[in-house]
Protein backbone atom coordinates (compact mmCIF):
# COMPACT_ATOMS: atom_id res chain seq x y z
CA UNK A 1 0.00 0.00 0.00
CA UNK A 2 1.20 3.28 -1.23
CA UNK A 3 -0.12 5.73 0.80
CA UNK A 4 -1.84 6.10 4.90
CA UNK A 5 -5.14 6.29 3.69
CA UNK A 6 -5.04 3.51 1.14
CA UNK A 7 -4.45 0.85 4.55
CA UNK A 8 -7.08 3.00 6.62
CA UNK A 9 -10.31 1.27 6.74
CA UNK A 10 -13.10 2.96 8.36
CA UNK A 11 -16.24 1.18 9.30
CA UNK A 12 -19.33 3.18 9.36
CA UNK A 13 -23.16 2.86 9.88
CA UNK A 14 -25.91 3.64 11.82
CA UNK A 15 -25.89 2.72 15.75
CA UNK A 16 -26.66 -0.82 16.73
CA UNK A 17 -25.44 -2.43 13.60
CA UNK A 18 -22.22 -4.63 14.78
CA UNK A 19 -19.60 -2.11 13.85
CA UNK A 20 -17.65 -2.16 17.15
CA UNK A 21 -18.11 -6.17 17.77
CA UNK A 22 -16.82 -6.11 14.57
CA UNK A 23 -13.70 -4.19 15.14
CA UNK A 24 -12.96 -5.80 18.56
CA UNK A 25 -12.95 -9.04 16.56
CA UNK A 26 -10.24 -7.46 14.38
CA UNK A 27 -8.55 -6.65 17.22
CA UNK A 28 -8.60 -9.95 18.37
CA UNK A 29 -7.03 -11.08 15.38
CA UNK A 30 -3.81 -8.75 15.65
CA UNK A 31 -5.50 -5.88 13.62
CA UNK A 32 -4.68 -1.96 14.66
CA UNK A 33 -7.85 -1.05 15.75
CA UNK A 34 -9.34 2.60 16.66
CA UNK A 35 -12.14 2.80 19.36
CA UNK A 36 -15.43 4.66 18.45
CA UNK A 37 -15.15 8.67 19.54
CA UNK A 38 -19.17 8.58 20.34
CA UNK A 39 -18.98 5.78 22.76
CA UNK A 40 -15.79 7.13 24.06
CA UNK A 41 -16.75 10.89 24.50
CA UNK A 42 -19.81 9.66 26.36
CA UNK A 43 -18.05 7.46 28.61
CA UNK A 44 -15.29 10.44 29.54
CA UNK A 45 -18.66 12.90 30.37
CA UNK A 46 -19.93 10.59 32.34
CA UNK A 47 -17.14 9.41 34.61
CA UNK A 48 -16.39 13.44 35.03
CA UNK A 49 -19.64 14.93 35.10
CA UNK A 50 -18.93 16.78 31.97
CA UNK A 51 -22.14 18.27 29.72
CA UNK A 52 -20.63 16.71 26.00
CA UNK A 53 -23.33 14.39 25.70
CA UNK A 54 -25.71 14.38 22.95
CA UNK A 55 -28.51 14.34 24.83
CA UNK A 56 -27.33 18.02 26.60
CA UNK A 57 -25.45 19.55 24.50
CA UNK A 58 -24.84 17.84 21.04
CA UNK A 59 -22.53 20.59 19.24
CA UNK A 60 -19.63 20.11 21.96
CA UNK A 61 -20.37 16.24 21.84
CA UNK A 62 -19.51 16.89 17.98
CA UNK A 63 -16.08 18.86 18.77
CA UNK A 64 -15.28 15.97 20.90
CA UNK A 65 -15.67 13.39 18.61
CA UNK A 66 -13.75 14.92 16.22
CA UNK A 67 -11.32 15.61 18.42
CA UNK A 68 -11.05 11.99 19.04
CA UNK A 69 -11.44 11.06 15.35
CA UNK A 70 -8.30 13.21 14.61
CA UNK A 71 -6.32 11.37 17.43
CA UNK A 72 -7.25 8.13 16.05
CA UNK A 73 -6.04 9.24 13.12
CA UNK A 74 -2.62 10.53 13.98
CA UNK A 75 -2.25 7.98 16.01
CA UNK A 76 -2.91 5.39 12.92
CA UNK A 77 -0.21 7.37 11.15
CA UNK A 78 2.38 5.83 13.31
CA UNK A 79 1.42 2.43 12.76
CA UNK A 80 2.34 -0.04 9.91
CA UNK A 81 -0.36 -2.33 8.11
CA UNK A 82 -4.09 -2.23 7.55
CA UNK A 83 -6.21 -0.17 10.20
CA UNK A 84 -10.02 -0.25 11.50
CA UNK A 85 -11.13 2.44 12.44
CA UNK A 86 -14.92 2.14 14.51
CA UNK A 87 -16.18 5.57 12.25
CA UNK A 88 -14.13 7.86 11.47
CA UNK A 89 -13.85 11.73 10.65
CA UNK A 90 -16.72 12.19 8.07
CA UNK A 91 -19.43 10.61 10.52
CA UNK A 92 -19.16 14.30 12.79
CA UNK A 93 -20.27 15.62 10.48
CA UNK A 94 -22.96 13.18 9.05
CA UNK A 95 -23.90 13.29 13.09
CA UNK A 96 -24.03 17.41 13.40
CA UNK A 97 -26.46 16.85 9.87
CA UNK A 98 -28.81 14.60 11.56
CA UNK A 99 -28.96 17.09 14.49
CA UNK A 100 -29.45 19.89 11.98
CA UNK A 101 -26.74 21.17 13.44
CA UNK A 102 -24.22 23.53 11.27
CA UNK A 103 -20.79 21.64 9.93
CA UNK A 104 -17.76 23.97 10.59
CA UNK A 105 -15.93 24.64 7.83
CA UNK A 106 -12.72 23.20 9.60
CA UNK A 107 -14.12 19.93 10.16
CA UNK A 108 -15.22 19.81 6.35
CA UNK A 109 -11.61 20.96 5.43
CA UNK A 110 -10.01 18.19 7.36
CA UNK A 111 -12.15 15.27 6.04
CA UNK A 112 -11.44 16.53 2.68
CA UNK A 113 -7.47 16.40 3.92
CA UNK A 114 -7.31 13.28 5.92
CA UNK A 115 -8.77 10.45 4.02
CA UNK A 116 -9.15 6.74 4.85
CA UNK A 117 -8.91 3.96 1.92
CA UNK A 118 -11.51 5.48 -0.81
CA UNK A 119 -13.59 1.87 -0.03
CA UNK A 120 -15.81 2.88 2.67
CA UNK A 121 -17.44 0.26 4.73
CA UNK A 122 -21.49 0.90 5.75
CA UNK A 123 -23.08 -1.38 8.61
CA UNK A 124 -26.35 -1.66 6.96
CA UNK A 125 -29.48 -1.03 9.87
CA UNK A 126 -29.98 -5.01 11.33
CA UNK A 127 -32.70 -4.99 13.13
CA UNK A 128 -32.03 -8.69 14.80
CA UNK A 129 -28.78 -7.47 16.55
CA UNK A 130 -29.82 -3.98 17.33
CA UNK A 131 -30.19 -2.85 20.87
CA UNK A 132 -30.39 0.48 23.40
CA UNK A 133 -28.24 0.79 26.05
CA UNK A 134 -26.55 3.45 28.50
CA UNK A 135 -24.45 4.89 25.90
CA UNK A 136 -26.80 4.10 22.79
CA UNK A 137 -30.25 5.37 23.31
CA UNK A 138 -31.51 6.41 19.64
CA UNK A 139 -34.74 4.77 18.48
CA UNK A 140 -34.51 2.11 15.54
CA UNK A 141 -35.80 5.05 13.57
CA UNK A 142 -32.89 6.95 14.60
CA UNK A 143 -30.52 4.46 13.76
CA UNK A 144 -31.79 3.79 9.93
CA UNK A 145 -31.67 7.43 9.66
CA UNK A 146 -28.12 7.67 11.04
CA UNK A 147 -27.30 4.82 8.21
CA UNK A 148 -28.77 6.97 5.59
CA UNK A 149 -27.15 10.32 6.32
CA UNK A 150 -23.53 8.13 7.05
CA UNK A 151 -24.13 6.63 3.36
CA UNK A 152 -24.80 10.16 1.64
CA UNK A 153 -22.07 12.04 3.81
CA UNK A 154 -19.28 9.76 2.69
CA UNK A 155 -20.51 9.76 -1.22
CA UNK A 156 -20.75 13.74 -0.79
CA UNK A 157 -16.85 13.15 0.30
CA UNK A 158 -15.76 10.67 -2.27
CA UNK A 159 -15.94 7.82 -0.41
CA UNK A 160 -17.45 4.44 -2.47
CA UNK A 161 -19.32 2.47 -0.05
CA UNK A 162 -19.28 -1.20 -0.04
CA UNK A 163 -21.99 -2.71 2.45
CA UNK A 164 -20.89 -4.73 4.84
CA UNK A 165 -23.11 -7.99 4.39
CA UNK A 166 -24.87 -9.15 7.56
CA UNK A 167 -23.53 -12.45 9.14
CA UNK A 168 -21.79 -14.00 11.54
CA UNK A 169 -18.92 -11.69 13.04
CA UNK A 170 -16.12 -14.33 11.58
CA UNK A 171 -17.66 -14.02 8.21
CA UNK A 172 -17.71 -10.00 8.48
CA UNK A 173 -14.31 -10.06 9.66
CA UNK A 174 -13.28 -12.01 7.03
CA UNK A 175 -14.80 -10.09 4.46
CA UNK A 176 -13.03 -6.54 6.20
CA UNK A 177 -9.89 -8.72 5.72
CA UNK A 178 -10.55 -9.57 1.81
CA UNK A 179 -10.93 -5.76 1.99
CA UNK A 180 -7.10 -5.49 2.46
CA UNK A 181 -5.47 -7.59 -0.15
Amino acid sequence: MQTDHDRFFVLTGGPGSGKTTLIEAMQRRGYATTDEAGRGVIREELEHGGDALPWIDPERFAERMFEWELRSYRSAERTSGPVFFDRGLPDTIGYLRLEGLPVPSAMEEDAWRLRYNPQAIIAPPWKDIYGKDEERRQSWEVAVRTYEIMAETYDELGYRLFELPRGSVNDRAEFLISLTV
